[in-house]
């Protein structure tokens, strides 16, 4: 028994969902439209206001994709009504960002400054207030891309345990580690 797999996900209104005849869902929203290709052995019933997904039979495999699918459809049904949102702060002496349209602007202490191209489908801004910690603000509705994009982001510069100086999460919490201590003799 899948207890993911088997939850209902409920369509807001403003979002449409077809599926085609190559078990291919379509999720189209007020924020953007996404697609998911779906293996042969997991059907979906869409019934009024909700979808429940369905697998074929109860082998380990398709006990997987049961829930993974279930999973997916309900972040496309998220991020087509709602959208999702990271934030990443920049903490460091000197560290800042500028975004200009689809470019992102970074100065993390390296020799050169980083220039990340976004996709169209993510918007991004630059915050950055006297007294606080630059702050990059990302927005999409596909929630696999914008996690992929700010783990890019974070890759340029992680943050490391001693100072917790580098780019994170805002909610991230960093493991603190004690310094050289002094040797007495």
């Amino acid at each position: 028994m899948s207890r993911i797999g088997n939850k209902p996900i409920a369509i807001p209104s403003g979002v449409q969902i077809q599926v085609s005849d190559e078990n291919i869902v379509s999720v189209k929203g007020s924020k953007g439209e996404l697609h998911q290709e779906l293996p042969a052995s997991i059907k979906i019933n869409i019934e009024e206001n909700n979808i429940t997904v369905s697998r074929e039979d109860d082998s380990k495999q398709n006990k997987a994709y049961h829930g993974l699918y279930r999973s997916l459809l309900a972040n496309m049904v998220e991020g087509v009504s709602n959208g999702f949102t990271i934030k990443l702060e920049l903490i460091g002496v000197g560290y800042k960002c500028q975004a200009e349209g689809q470019m992102l602007d970074l100065s993390l202490g390296h020799s050169h400054n980083i220039v990340f191209e976004l996709p169209q489908e993510i918007k991004v801004e630059a915050i950055t207030e006297k007294g606080k910690s630059p702050m990059i603000v990302l927005q999409s509705h596909d929630k696999q891309l914008i996690g992929q994009v700010a783990a890019k982001i974070r890759s340029y510069r992680k943050p490391e345990p001693y100072k917790g100086k580098g780019v994170k999460y805002q909610n991230e919490v960093i493991r603190r580690k004690a310094g050289k201590a002094a040797v007495k003799q």
